[in-house]
């Protein structure tokens, strides 16, 4: 009981720092594309307030919410393991 303890623990601490670090370079990645958008076309628009919508837009995006399949895939992945290896 205490080695899946552990296993748990340590795995949600491994995750989350995976989370965190995707999220982080995935958000650089964004902001740099409409910088070059914004450089590329040059609106009337300002840039930071345009730089500001399309992030609003990316935290409301499915992209941004399929990240938390970080903390779910492995997670499965883990089960189905310990499932095939108990019962078949």
């Amino acid at each position: 009981m205490i080695a899946l303890i552990r296993l748990v623990g340590v795995g949600f601490v491994v995750l989350t720092i995976i989370y965190v670090g995707l999220s982080v370079w995935s958000r650089r990645v964004r902001r740099r594309k409409l910088q070059e958008r914004w450089d590329a076309r040059r609106p009337t628009a300002d840039r930071e307030a345009f730089i500001r919508r399309g992030l609003e837009r990316y935290d409301n995006s499915i992209r941004r919410k399929l990240i938390l399949g970080v903390y779910v895939v492995p997670v499965l992945v883990v089960v189905t393991i310990i499932y095939l290896t108990n019962f078949y």
